[in-house]
């Protein structure tokens, strides 16, 4: 909202264009020059920005590699094509454990109270399940992450044992534990296990001991999304040699997401079972999936199950339960990494069984999210810049994953279904979590997606509709479908401003504004006022706000800048829209309001010992990016303090994995260390546009790089940790829209194509070439396409525009701080100190041309001899 690395898409310098194919790359020709080859000027052909596009040529995908398998298992390599040999999967029937003797008690620290597990069933976790000879049964401690935890068996009589066999939950094993024994006097230890992660681990001990009483100490257990406690569920009185199970991990070469389908030749007749978990990264992948729905839900097995027949089957993971009560799965993943196991749950007996043969003939997966084929791209990108190439296409493909018909058999169970979005298309924020449309990802995801596949946009419409008829009566606007659109944030209504306005930019559909616009005044006139201070400023803690969070549930109240800069550019984007459906008065209160704002947040939250706005008034002194960034991009700060924030974001938050969101750690341990692509669009954003391009680019390679060049590749990150990390570990969206802001910048900023009013009836081409060397693109408008392309040289920049019919436009061009020469056409527009045509007019390094019509236009500067 919250790799081994494959072969991405391969690597292709693509050399300068010439001044004389600016025409062709603006109309956007489709005939493809060899690889790594320039276009010849003059020969209408254009660079193929088709090999970069990542989406699976159909809906049936199927892995790429295999990138692991242990145990007794044949052919492993057959799985990833359909038809011929098979991969076979052997695991002999384990022998019976040993059982304690019949009035065996067991006593524990202290024990989880009962409740309804993951699957409603009440079931209770106390010290007795250890030793009840059910292995679907287990002792949970009752202390989240706190040590020791202790289980002690008593047996009636001596037993003499060389040894005792812990079996725990793949959900969380003890690390770190001892066993000791009694004496009848005193403990002595057996025993010691440091980093321990099997679920059954037999612990031998130096020699045999006759005891009465056995106690297992532990002092660290794994931590997972059901939390850190210790969980046994069988603490068996002697060794139990672990038969390895038959594994397989194929890859799919980048994360998808959909639905897993197997194909099972044959098994034997014993109904063996087989687990399916998931990750989107290697480094997570384990016996349980990174992330799975029952882990929002109260805990599960973390994997997916089937009891495979013995004459095969041909088995799509859908959710539900294969027998009564029994074998479940989950059905929809998001993913990369696919490991399948011969075994079964405990407690999934007889109906799955954890030994026998399974055969299985292929893998694939039936993708559901958007289709991103070359045909269904209604705009384009390309430049002179490879890395940049690639990261735009990737931004794509990321949001692509986000997009998919909401249904209720895989949204976040945390009662996020809702009938009135159920079977449409939607933008959810992440591939495999939440999936629940985030207005203030749709900030984000909404611009890639209308910059891309224009038939798409309704999937940000849908969400902006919804969450408008879940207006409160106060006016405030819920951020999602999730806890049944009662979620508190303070930020997202306005969010759900500025995305309204960014989708009637777009697209147009000034039906969508009419519509809402009684939402609009509401959440502005009634909400937002109810959360302004008497100095003007949204101050979080008024109106009972002091628990509402924002994107990253930041514990920050008062006066916050990120909140109030917010809350200038929803006003400004408000008036917009207002002028847009003819009510002037609004637009005019709504423009004075945020100008006051704007002199409010200048007065109160900026911090002239930084040069840099404070993150709040309240508590530690510490300076946001989010704040400072948008501060710039919605004209708050002025040429003077946006050049002072972004030189203190450059100095006191660049990492080798993009610009942290927060310049220390006072809010959090670790928040200087952490790095949000959703936040860092907006300082991208104001780096270009303040003309600090070469800035820009550089921040862009090294928080896009470095995703592309670390596991999963491809696709780009909810948000970044410590050295470069998934910020929260196995639970990180790998596939987030929000982070997908490299797009749209490339586009609107370094291109420099945008609309300026509804349905680009008007639009600007400001280019911002920095590094770059050529850039050429389409951006897709209910008019029809508009092109762009340029060539920055060392003594001449040409720009070509093809505008569709019926649009104006401004073109500014960039004169590189010399005395230039523009000709329109062949026709001097500007010759170097006077207007000729089109008001030419100089201004902050560049020539603005106005009122330009459509049609295809050459734009060439030179430097007056």
């Amino acid at each position: 909202m919250t790799r081994p690395v494959g072969e991405g898409p391969q690597r292709r310098t693509v050399i300068g264009a010439g001044l004389g194919t600016a025409a062709a790359l603006a109309a956007g020709l489709s005939a493809a020059p060899p690889a790594n080859a320039a276009p010849a000027a003059g020969t209408g052909r254009v660079p193929d920005w088709h090999r970069y596009v990542q989406g699976p040529p159909g809906r049936t995908v199927r892995p790429v590699a295999v990138a692991a398998s242990g145990g007794d298992v044949t052919r492993p390599e057959a799985l990833l094509a359909r038809g011929g040999a098979v991969t076979v999967l052997r695991r002999p029937e384990p022998t019976p454990p040993p059982a304690w003797p019949a009035g065996t008690t067991a006593a524990a620290s202290s024990s989880h109270a009962p409740n309804n597990g993951s699957d409603g069933s009440p079931r209770g976790y106390e010290a007795d399940n250890a030793v009840d000879g059910d292995t679907g049964t287990f002792w949970n401690d009752d202390t989240f992450g706190a040590y020791p935890d202790t289980l002690t068996v008593t047996a009636p009589a001596a037993v003499t044992l060389s040894g005792v066999t812990v079996l725990s939950n793949s959900d969380g094993v003890p690390v770190d534990f001892t066993v000791e024994t009694w004496d009848g006097a005193a403990w002595h230890t057996a025993a010691t296990v440091t980093g321990n992660s099997a679920v059954q681990r037999p612990v031998p001990f130096t020699e045999p001991v006759s005891t009465t009483s056995v106690r297992v100490n532990v002092t660290a257990d794994q931590g997972t999304p059901q939390g850190e406690f210790t969980r046994i569920n069988e603490l068996w009185p002697g060794l139990v040699a672990t038969v390895e199970a038959p594994t397989v991990t194929v890859d799919f070469g980048k994360v998808v997401v959909g639905y897993p389908r197997v194909r099972f030749a044959w098994a034997s007749d014993n109904s063996p079972g087989v687990r399916l978990a998931f990750s989107e990264t290697r480094q997570y992948l384990s016996d349980r999936s990174d992330f799975a729905r029952s882990d929002l839900s109260g805990g599960g097995p973390g994997t997916d199950q089937y009891a495979v027949p013995a004459g095969g089957a041909d088995w799509t993971d859908t959710d539900g339960f294969q027998a009564d009560g029994k074998v479940h799965a989950e059905g929809l993943h998001g993913f990369r990494y696919l490991k399948i196991t011969l075994d079964a749950l405990p407690g999934d007996a007889p109906a799955a069984q954890a030994h026998g043969e399974v055969a299985i003939d292929s893998v694939e997966l039936e993708f559901t999210a958007y289709l991103g084929r070359p045909e269904t791209f209604a705009g384009w990108f390309l430049s002179s810049d490879d890395d940049l190439n690639r990261y735009w296409y990737a931004a794509a493909y990321t949001n692509e994953l986000a997009t998919d018909t909401f249904r209720a058999s895989d949204v976040d169970p945390r009662n996020a279904d809702t009938a009135t979005l159920e079977g449409k298309l939607v933008l959810h924020d992440g591939a495999k979590r939440d999936r629940d449309p985030y207005v203030g990802d749709i900030a984000v995801s909404g611009r890639t997606t209308y910059l891309t596949h224009h038939d798409a946009s309704a999937a940000a419409r849908n969400v902006l509709a919804d969450l408008a008829d879940h207006q409160r009566a106060d006016g405030w606007i819920p951020p999602a479908s999730i806890v049944n659109y009662t979620l508190p944030l303070f930020d997202y209504p306005l969010w759900w401003v500025t995305c309204s306005w960014d989708y009637v930019l777009y697209t147009g559909d000034l039906d969508y504004a009419a519509r809402h616009y009684p939402n609009l005044l509401k959440v502005l006139d009634t909400w937002y006022p109810s959360v302004t201070d008497s100095q003007g400023l949204l101050s979080k803690g008024l109106n009972s706000t002091g628990n509402y969070g924002d994107y990253a549930f930041l514990p920050r109240t008062g006066q916050v800048t990120y909140y109030n800069v917010n809350y200038v550019q929803a006003l400004s984007d408000a008036a917009r829209i207002a002028r847009s459906l003819g009510h002037p008065a609004d637009a005019d209160r709504w423009t004075l309001r945020a100008a006051a704002v704007a002199e409010a947040v200048n007065t109160h939250l900026w911090d002239p010992s930084a040069g840099a706005y404070l993150d709040s008034t309240t508590g530690a002194v510490r300076h946001g990016q989010d704040g400072n960034s948008i501060a710039v991009t919605s004209g708050v700060a002025g040429p003077e303090r946006a050049g002072a924030a972004l030189d203190y974001l450059e100095s006191a938050t660049r990492r080798p994995y993009g610009n942290a969101f927060m310049d220390n750690d006072t809010i959090f341990d670790g928040a200087s260390q952490r790095v949000y692509a959703f936040t860092s669009y907006p300082e991208l954003v104001a780096r270009f546009e303040t003309g600090r391009a070469e800035s820009a680019i550089d921040e862009i390679k090294r928080l896009y790089g470095w995703m592309d060049q670390h596991d999963p590749g491809t696709t780009h990150w909810e948000g970044i940790g410590p050295d470069g990390s998934p910020y929260e570990g196995a639970f990180t969206s790998m596939a987030h829209g929000w982070s997908t802001g490299v797009l749209p910048v490339l586009t609107n900023q370094l291109l420099g194509a945008r609309p300026e009013s509804p349905g680009f009836a008007t639009w600007s081409v400001r280019p911002h070439p920095g590094t770059v060397a050529w850039a050429a693109g389409r951006l897709p408008t209910p008019h029809g396409p508009l092109g762009v392309s340029w060539r920055a040289g060392a003594d001449a920049f040409a720009l070509t525009v093809a505008a569709p019919r019926g649009t104006r436009g401004e073109i500014a061009v960039p004169t590189g701080g010399r005395t230039v020469t523009v000709r329109v056409d062949g026709r001097t527009a500007w010759t170097g100190t006077r207007a000729k045509a089109y008001r030419a007019r100089s201004e902050d390094g560049y020539v603005v041309l106005s009122d330009v019509g459509s049609g295809t236009h050459t734009i060439t500067v030179r430097p007056l001899d």
